[in-house]
């Protein structure tokens, strides 16, 4: 496993990570963004919570970290390019943002590298350096592109305690109206790029059997079959899955549609209780996953803040694990695990067998074949032994 260090170096060396925020980006009286992740502010976007910026960070190579926001109106001439490279099939003389561009960078790179990409949703009392260094460490860990969505966890700035974890709570909900956008806005670029790659195969196809429609037909759907699948996944961690379970409330939301490859909830810092209601709607290509360590010592000190915090968490709860459509994956007596919360990086992926079950799960793949199943109460458990 690579430290930060290591794992900073090689992003000084080129690598550009983009983020989506409805944080609050903060300028000088000039008006020009603050350098470095001094840009990201601790509270919503002043505009309104549901308010998204598209934000490039890269690592100098002094240390130092360089930000800046992604234009909001991409040039004709670059829509031209765009539309001409991936077969997008666009009005080009209309407005187009940024994430057009950005969406097709992100899957150039998936697509020669065979990368799947990951959205990676962070939890509680994270600041944007804590964001980037997590999404690092994923990236050298599972050989994926992250791209996180990071909200205001700053666990309330001065405050601690409780009330730092109730101030999140409260970020969390207002920030649902803003994931919930950005799940929309993925589904809408994704189906731009890959109907546009289909035209492509489509082309090569007929031209390979111009006066065989049949042949060209059946070559096409080879092509398809054999030409690089970039998934889309999803990664919810701890209060990420509140902000998560947030935009199922609204009747037009995105995420309960199909969107991911796989949706991966670990160590949900959600309520056990009636949980179905919420996952049952999701809806996905391979595998809904919710992990759980019965362990996990900040679920243990969640459950005991005021209000519905005190209901078991879902994330660390081993009992009425009912949701249709979810795999439940038991990690509690795995090496290494022990009372850990964030487990899928750092000394917890010690141990191969988890190391694996993740890199399954984060690359669109199933895991439930590798787990011995406990039919008492629905779950695959990964023992002390690995598989």
């Amino acid at each position: 496993m690579r430290n930060d260090r290591e794992a900073s170096v090689n992003f000084s060396r080129g690598r550009v990570m983009y983020l989506i925020t409805n944080r609050a980006l903060i300028s000088d009286k000039k008006g020009k963004l603050l350098s470095g992740l001094d840009a990201f502010g601790k509270n919503p976007n002043p505009e309104g919570p549901n308010e998204l910026r598209l934000m490039q960070v890269t690592r100098k190579a002094n240390g130092d970290w360089a930000t800046r926001a992604v234009n909001d109106r991409l040039t004709r001439a670059q829509v031209k390019k765009l539309d001409e490279e991936f077969s997008l099939g666009i009005d080009i003389t209309q407005p187009w943002p940024g994430s057009l561009q950005v969406a097709c960078e992100l899957f150039r790179q998936a697509s020669v590298q065979n990368k799947s990409i990951l959205f990676f949703v962070h939890g509680y009392n994270n600041d944007v350096e804590d964001v980037v260094k997590a999404a690092l460490e994923i990236e050298s860990l599972y050989g994926v592109i992250v791209v996180p969505f990071t909200w205001p966890a700053n666990g309330g700035g001065k405050i601690s305690g409780t009330a730092s974890y109730l101030s999140d709570k409260a970020d969390a909900r207002v920030s649902a109206g803003a994931l919930n956008r950005a799940v929309g806005k993925i589904q809408q670029l994704h189906l731009m790029l890959t109907e546009g790659r289909k035209k492509l195969l489509f082309a090569r196809a007929q031209k390979k059997f111009p006066d065989n429609g049949q042949h060209a037909q059946s070559y096409f759907v080879k092509l398809v079959e054999k030409d690089c699948d970039v998934t889309l996944n999803l990664l919810c961690h701890s209060m990420g899955n509140y902000v998560f379970k947030n935009t199922l409330k609204s009747g037009s939301n995105e995420t309960s549609k199909l969107v991911f490859d796989n949706i991966c909830l670990v160590a949900a810092d959600t309520n056990n209780q009636n949980h179905a209601d919420w996952v049952g709607k999701l809806d996905v290509r391979k595998r809904v996953n919710i992990v759980i360590n019965e362990n996990d010592a900040a679920l243990k000190v969640s459950r005991i803040k005021p209000g519905d915090e005190q209901l078991a968490r879902l994330g660390h709860y081993t009992r009425q694990l009912n949701s249709p459509n979810a795999h439940y994956i038991d990690v509690t007596d795995a090496e290494h695990v022990g009372s850990e919360h964030t487990y899928f990086k750092g000394e917890a992926t010690a141990n191969e067998s988890l190391k694996f079950l993740f890199g399954e799960m984060f690359n669109g793949r199933a895991v439930e074949q590798y787990l011995k199943y406990h039919a008492d109460n629905n779950s695959y458990k990964l023992n002390a032994s690995g598989f």
